[in-house]
């Protein structure tokens, strides 16, 4: 066969294949979520992410991390495609995946991630940056991050949704547009760009079929604010929703009971908890241990658990997650009213005492704090629930404007150790006080590299924050959702530790 016989068979045969190959499938179809809260911008922005899991929602979406957690593996490399750490623990280098674009077309390099990590002012921005010495860019596709001191926390603040740090941004773009125009208009690396947002209303994300894992099965995603359970559940059994986050109590039975919806619980590091923020104030009841004790005793952690998670949720123990590294079991408080009225009796409130507010978010704050301060006031704790949004929230309990009792609660991945240092340790974002022997044994455990060693002290914290009741710990909620009839994968479950439906790229919808 002569050469250009030859060159034209080849032709031929492949162009046979071509033809008889199925084409890449579009992206096509829309699914929609109702959403249990009211989505904010800061959320669009990975610089902002506050120490909760409900960014994620929005980021797992529009942006991409270096690392970050995916189904079968904790840290699994994503924009960075593997990672070293030096023998001294002071160095971490990432080599990052080449060809990567943002969906402005601009090419991700080293630049991005050095400029995204300087420019994270998020959830314990101040403790990551203070123990990072510098970042170096290596070359356009490899950066180093040099450490003041080895820390073995470094990849559980940077490369999992303890905070945003890692999820990477367009230096110019960010530059050219502000932080202000960052959040009217994101532009990240992630499955799906922005389309357009309604405050209070709805977010439309369009399928990016530049995206380097894989193109989107599904084209649009829509997350609709619904802010009323019921209202989310009537969405969803009249086909207006796919995926409804957070029903719970009856009208989540409600959900096992109808045709052709599921109910799709979630678990993941979430801990309610009571903070009393005035136990450093000798003139406030709450400064006697005895009086939290009481709190603690006269709260119904089971009967929560039936009532709003039909059995789904945990019990807790502490602040700190069961199942979280490096999480001490303390003993639990049992259920104990005659034993809650002993102690305020103990303490000089026989007739129990005016405890002003219980402030909480009015998602969680609401289902757990009612009957919270039902159980509070039948020992003679008085108190009044005050929800409020999501959040104002938390931004009033960052500034330590809340008063009283708080109940929080926090979803954020991380360890023992990072619950602790926002939580228990002084200048901790939502520490309201501390202790000064829990800030030295801290400030120890913050340095050892043994993990035998460095257990046992974080061991002996958490008996000193149990011992001294400190927080009054409620419930570890289940997250149960509505699932409609058109999702083929909605994702709920698939990654370990989140509450929401991801990967985005990997869903799927019946027939498509």
């Amino acid at each position: 066969m002569t050469r250009s016989r030859a060159c034209g068979f080849t032709l031929a045969v492949a162009m046979a294949v071509a033809a008889a190959a199925p084409a890449a499938a579009q992206p096509s179809g829309q699914m929609t979520w109702a959403v249990h809260v009211s989505l904010a911008p800061t959320w669009f922005d990975p610089a902002e992410t506050s120490g909760i899991i409900t960014p994620f929602m929005v980021l797992y979406a529009l942006h991409d991390a270096l690392v970050k957690p995916m189904p079968g593996n904790a840290m699994a490399p994503s924009l960075a495609e593997s990672w070293t750490m030096s023998k001294d623990g002071l160095t971490y280098e990432f080599a990052l995946r080449k060809g990567v674009k943002f969906h402005n077309g601009d090419v991700m390099t080293a630049e991005d991630v050095k400029f995204s990590f300087e420019r994270y002012r998020g959830a314990s921005a101040a403790d990551l940056k203070a123990k990072v010495a510098r970042v170096d860019v290596v070359d356009p596709y490899r950066v180093r991050f040099t450490l003041k001191r080895p820390w073995p926390d470094f990849l559980t603040f940077y490369a999992t949704p303890a905070t945003g740090a890692a999820w990477i941004v367009p230096k110019k773009y960010a530059e050219k547009v502000g932080d202000d125009g960052f959040k009217k208009a994101p532009v990240g690396a992630g499955p799906y760009r922005f389309v357009s947002f309604k405050p209070g209303v709805e977010l439309v994300l369009e399928a990016f079929d530049g995206y380097w894992r894989k193109t989107p099965s599904v084209k649009t995603l829509v997350f609709r604010v619904i802010p009323d359970e019921s209202t989310r559940l009537a969405a969803l059994k009249r086909g207006e929703v796919d995926i409804a986050y957070s029903i719970t109590g009856p009208l989540a039975e409600e959900i096992k009971r109808t045709p052709g919806l599921t109910l799709a619980p979630t678990f993941f590091p979430f801990t309610v908890w009571l903070l009393f923020t005035e136990q450093w104030d000798a003139k406030s009841p709450w400064a006697d241990k005895r009086v939290r004790m009481a709190a603690n005793y006269a709260i119904d952690r089971q009967g929560i658990n039936q009532a709003v998670y039909l059995g789904y949720a945990k019990l807790a123990y502490s602040f700190v997650p069961q199942g979280m590294e490096y999480f001490w079991v303390p003993p639990p408080y049992p259920y104990d009213p005659k034993r809650a009225k002993q102690l305020l009796s103990e303490a000089g409130y026989p007739n129990g005492f005016d405890a002003g507010e219980l402030s909480g978010d009015m998602i969680y704050g609401t289902a757990i704090g009612e009957p919270v301060v039902n159980y509070l006031q039948a020992v003679g704790i008085r108190i009044k629930l005050r929800p409020l949004e999501r959040v104002a929230f938390f931004q009033q309990l960052a500034d330590k404007k809340l008063r009283h009792v708080v109940q929080n609660g926090s979803g954020a991945p991380g360890n023992a150790p990072t619950r602790i240092e926002v939580n228990a340790v002084t200048g901790g974002r939502y520490a309201y006080g501390a202790y000064p022997d829990i800030d030295g044994l801290f400030s120890e455990q913050a340095n050892e590299m043994n993990p035998r060693v460095r257990r046992q002290i974080l061991d002996k914290i958490q008996q000193m924050i149990h011992e001294r009741a400190m927080f009054g710990p409620v419930i570890e909620p289940a997250f149960l959702n509505g699932v409609g009839a058109r999702p083929a994968v909605h994702g709920l479950g698939l990654i370990k530790n989140h509450a929401y439906s991801a990967p985005y790229e990997d869903l799927k919808l019946k027939g498509k």
